[in-house]
């Protein structure tokens, strides 16, 4: 899978990986930015390209039959939104109960423009003691740029800057909602 993976990206999409994917077994990925659903197969191809695990989580209704085991395979965790539950508690309680989890987010929360970013992810990092690792997925360079784990600090405004500095002058595939 891996051989066709590169194939695929590299030879017919004509694509570059900038940066390796840090060798580290906790991480938050944050992924940038997200405006469209082809995102995720640019995500597919990278993870078996750099062949890691990476994981995600969706609301557990997602993980009922017939397609349930599909998304487990694909490396998900449900989690129950349907209640008042405190969605970055139960996030860092999977962080402590596994020896490996590698949570990719989208910060946006969307594939529409937005002018801020959720801030779950930044807590869920925090909460669990876990570096983020930025992710852009580049359609006008056709490149995907991989950051070095870097831990949240007691200020967030000064994170968040870090953050959007990777990201300067990224384009989406839908451009109009980067």
């Amino acid at each position: 899978m891996r051989v066709l993976s590169k194939l695929i990206f590299f030879k017919l999409m004509g694509w570059k990986l900038i940066g390796p994917f840090p060798e580290i077994k906790k991480c938050v990925v944050i992924v940038a930015p997200h405006t469209s659903w082809v995102d995720f197969f640019i995500g597919l191809l990278v993870r078996s390209i750099v062949n890691i695990e990476i994981n995600f989580i969706g609301k557990h209704s997602l993980f009922k039959p017939p397609f349930g085991w599909y998304f487990r395979w694909m490396g998900g965790t449900p989690i129950d939104r349907s209640r008042n539950s405190d969605t970055v508690v139960h996030t860092t309680n999977i962080f402590a109960q596994r020896d490996v989890f590698r949570l990719a987010l989208s910060p946006e929360g969307t594939r529409k423009k937005v002018t801020q970013w959720k801030t779950g992810f930044y807590y869920i990092a925090k909460q669990a003691k876990v570096p983020v690792v930025m992710v852009a997925f580049d359609y006008g360079k056709k490149q995907v740029k991989i950051s070095e784990p870097v831990f949240t600090t007691d200020n967030k405004e000064t994170d968040f800057k870090r953050y959007k500095e990777f990201y300067k002058g990224v384009v989406g595939k839908i451009p109009e909602y980067t």
